[in-house]
């Protein structure tokens, strides 16, 4: 299997900002890791794609935060990213699966939802952050994230998701697509764009035919339009540990650590994003009552 990773991109002479990512394997591990059911596998990766490719954005140390919250079944969708190409993502109910919908596919709609919003909250550095909501539009996720470009970032984009599930909950394909209209693109590249993207072939096909994230540009543009920038590795990668919830534990106040240090002889936590298990031991926790002293 191709390793994932993400490629950053100018078209049509720097009018069209570009990104696009292979992320099937990263979606696996989140697959593998939360044991998703076909549609929970398809909103998550989509969201995830979506997360990783944002993240390609940034700069240094920044990273960001994306929840989509459709008032659906599947719950939350959470996902994070950074500037280096390590993204993470749960949702509240894994096991959500519903039949294909009316085109023959899986009917991520009905399980993120049309009702709630997606907000996207970016740490900057420096304690700085930049939050940005937008209404969910669609539920397809696709759709959802153009639209919280064009209003919360106010930047006119196009962006694609696909993710497709083999008959044994694996994932087969999943990647994606985000094409941004620079300031003074010319109304004919405009045109261009919307032409090409409603009639390509949608992008989970694509990458199932074995297109490269750079075929992916090529295919949508047009080869000859495309100045490829750069390759970013990508990876399902969580940044949790022991001492970060440690660090947690000693922030619930002393009542609550006294009470699992006599009731339960220890602590666990398990992580929501990568469902690694910390176990404290009471001597860590007595540890913790004597520093908060």
């Amino acid at each position: 299997m191709t390793k994932d990773y993400i490629v950053k991109a100018l078209a049509f002479g720097g009018q069209i900002r570009a990104y696009s990512a292979l992320t099937t394997e990263s979606v696996q591990e989140a697959q593998t890791r939360h044991y998703t059911w076909p549609t929970a596998s398809a909103a998550l990766g989509r969201t995830m794609t979506a997360t990783l490719m944002m993240g390609a954005m940034l700069k240094g140390n920044q990273k960001l935060t994306v929840t989509v919250d459709g008032q659906g079944p599947i719950g939350k969708i959470i996902a994070d990213a950074d500037a280096k190409g390590n993204v993470r993502g749960y949702v509240t109910n894994p096991q959500t699966h519903f039949p294909l919908n009316d085109i023959g596919k899986l009917d991520v709609r009905r399980a993120v939802g049309t009702e709630g919003a997606l907000t996207v909250v970016k740490d900057v550095g420096m304690k700085d952050y930049f939050s940005g909501s937008s209404p969910i539009v669609s539920g397809e996720l696709g759709e959802d994230f153009t639209y919280y470009f064009a209003k919360s970032e106010q930047t006119p984009s196009s962006v694609g998701l696909g993710v497709l599930v083999n008959p044994d909950n694996s994932i087969k394909a999943a990647g994606g697509f985000i094409l941004q209209v620079m300031p003074g693109a010319e109304d004919a590249t405009i045109t261009k764009l919307e032409d090409a993207i409603n009639n390509m072939t949608p992008v989970s096909k694509l990458i199932d035919q074995g297109l490269t994230p750079e075929e992916l540009l090529f295919e949508i543009l047009g080869e000859e339009n495309v100045q490829i920038l750069e390759n970013v590795p990508a990876q399902f990668e969580c940044n949790c540990g022991h001492d970060k919830f440690l660090t947690a534990i000693k922030g619930l106040g002393e009542a609550e650590i006294i009470s699992m240090i006599n009731e339960d002889h220890g602590a666990e936590a398990e992580c929501h994003f990568c469902r690694t298990k910390y176990n404290f031991t009471e001597n860590e926790l007595e540890a913790l009552l004597e520093n908060k002293n």
